[in-house]
This record gives structure tokens, C-alpha cells and sequence, in this order.
């Protein structure tokens, strides 16, 4: 598949369905418009992968603690967010699957809100739905499989799909509205994945429940090169990976949570290995030091270009 140039890709970004509040053209007689927005992929180096995180999209929150850190005061929320300069009384969430291309796959995990938003983003970056060979749900709520499917139409015609077993039997016994219209009409495209199973070589799958019950990470390798993609187990740079221990609202099982928050963010940190976050800053990839009580989110800056 032939790559975009820059030009290209900026030019493309414009189709990227982000959050209504953003500014929009005006006409030629009105105020010049906004410059455009950032182009929706950033294409990674994890040795012989190529690995593009696409933002699919973006929603502000209001009131983020009524979302994060539901067990610690007004006070304590406040600070946290004034140390990291963030406002306490909105946020930014952005939804970014991520495309990984092993040399005999085209992996996509995860699919955003809708089809328009990830095929956007995939547009821009130079593919097409036709070259997704595998998707990868790593759990079931709707901002991560809204994407897969639209009207009973696959949105990736030449796509398997996979996901955890414990998630699929979880959900497809809930009567979920979103489940049933976009996954369960694919139905007989899934394989499922337990604790360790290999999904294509140099791609493990990792339980990491709390989130959802059957919440999956992904161990990227390749040529002495490791990435983690954790998904939901940490929704925000500073109120989960922060402080990991603070409950947050969308988490099924809160104190699980924060139980896998700690385990995974910490061997991620320990073995010092970049991972990407579905909601971390796009291009949501970044490094863990640790800190007293959590971590510190460093973003990706040229370590996977090189």
C-alpha cells in the first residue's frame, strides 16, 4: 500500500469526524478559517511492524469527575489537575484504534464510535477497509466496536475478527443494543482468545479484566522490540495513570481495575517498553516511569521513528 505524503495526510485529516466544538470552515467573506486539524495517524517503527495509531475521532467531557476518581475529593481531583495544568470542569476523549502491519497481516484493533470515524483516519494514512486482513476487539463497550459493522454490513469486507472468549460470552448474553446491531451480525467471522493465546506471530493476547470482564492488552514484538497495547485498562494520562488507584466511573468492576491498572502499568514501566492507550493524547503512544502512587505518562517523541 502506498503511504501518503504529509500534504496528503493533512489534506485527508479534514474528513476526521472530531467533536462538534471544534472550529469549522467559514465562508470565503467571513473570518478566515481555523488552520487544519492534525492529520489523524501517526505511523510507528516496532522492528519489522509498522504500527499506526488513527484517531477515530473525538468527544469533550464535562464535569471529568463524575468520571475519574469517583473515590477521592473535590479537593484532591483539583490539584491533581492543576499539578498537570487541566481544567477540572471539562476534558478531551479521543478514540484511537491502531493498525499494525506485520509484513503477512493487517491488523486493526479496536473501531471506534462508527464506521465514518476509523475509515477516515484509515483513508488518510493510505489504506483501504479492503486491506484490514484480522480485527482485534480488545472489549466489547461501544466506542471501541461501533466501527465493525454498520446496517449488518462489515465495514472490513476481507476482515476475521477475534476477540477475548470471556468478553464475547459475557456480552452476547447481556442484550446489549450496540453488541447485537454491530458484532453479533458478524457473528460467524469470530474466533476467540484466551490468557496468552498467540493472535499472529509476534502478537499476544493478555487478560486484563476490571474494565470489562473479558478486557484484553496485546504484546506487540518484533526484532528484539516490544510494544503494549493496553486498551481501557487506563483511560487518562493523568487520572488513571496518575493514580491508578482513583475508581472510575465506566469500569465494571472497580477495585479489579485498578488491581490490573497497577499489574500492567507497572511491568510496562519495569521493563521501560512504549505502549499505546486507546484514550492516552494521540498519538497515545508513550513511555511509565513510576512515581510515588502511580505514573507518569512521557509521550513518544522520535524513540519509534528510529
Amino acid at each position: 500500500m502506498k503511504h501518503p505524503t504529509r500534504r496528503a495526510a493533512l489534506a485527508g485529516a479534514a474528513a476526521l469526524p472530531l467533536a462538534s466544538a471544534l472550529p469549522q470552515p467559514a465562508a470565503a467573506t467571513e473570518t478566515p478559517p481555523a488552520p487544519p486539524a492534525i492529520a489523524p495517524w501517526r505511523r510507528l517503527r516496532l522492528g519489522a511492524f509498522t504500527v499506526t495509531p488513527l484517531l477515530a475521532g473525538q468527544r469533550p467531557l464535562e464535569a471529568p469527575h463524575g468520571t475519574f476518581g469517583l473515590n477521592v475529593s473535590d479537593e484532591a481531583f483539583a490539584a491533581a489537575s492543576d499539578a498537570a495544568f487541566l481544567p477540572t470542569d471539562r476534558a478531551l476523549n479521543s478514540f484511537t484504534p491502531v493498525l499494525v502491519e506485520t509484513g503477512s497481516e493487517t491488523v486493526l484493533f479496536d473501531t471506534g464510535l462508527a464506521p465514518e470515524g476509523v475509515l477516515a483516519a484509515l483513508a488518510a494514512a493510505g489504506h483501504a477497509p479492503e486491506d484490514v486482513t484480522l480485527v482485534v476487539l480488545t472489549h466489547m463497550h461501544a466506542d471501541h466496536i461501533g466501527g465493525l459493522s454498520a446496517g449488518g454490513v462489515a465495514t472490513f469486507p476481507q476482515a476475521r475478527c477475534v476477540t477475548g472468549r470471556i468478553e464475547w460470552d459475557h456480552w452476547s448474553a447481556a442484550g446489549n443494543e450496540t453488541f447485537e446491531t454491530r458484532v453479533r451480525p458478524l457473528a460467524d467471522r469470530f474466533t476467540f482468545l484466551d490468557d496468552g493465546d498467540t493472535v499472529v506471530p509476534g502478537i499476544t493476547a493478555a487478560l486484563a479484566p476490571g474494565h470489562t470482564p473479558g478486557h484484553m492488552v496485546f504484546r506487540l514484538e518484533s526484532a528484539e522490540r516490544a510494544l503494549m497495547l493496553t486498551a481501557d485498562t487506563a483511560n487518562h494520562y493523568v487520572w488513571s495513570v496518575g493514580h491508578p488507584d482513583w475508581e472510575v466511573r465506566f469500569d465494571s468492576d472497580r477495585a479489579q481495575a485498578i488491581a490490573t491498572r497497577k499489574r500492567v502499568l507497572g511491568a510496562i514501566a519495569a521493563e521501560r517498553i512504549p505502549f499505546i492507550g486507546y484514550h492516552m493524547p494521540f498519538p497515545a503512544a508513550g513511555f511509565l516511569e513510576a512515581t510515588e502512587g502511580g505514573f507518569r505518562f512521557i509521550p513518544v517523541s522520535y524513540q519509534l521513528d528510529l
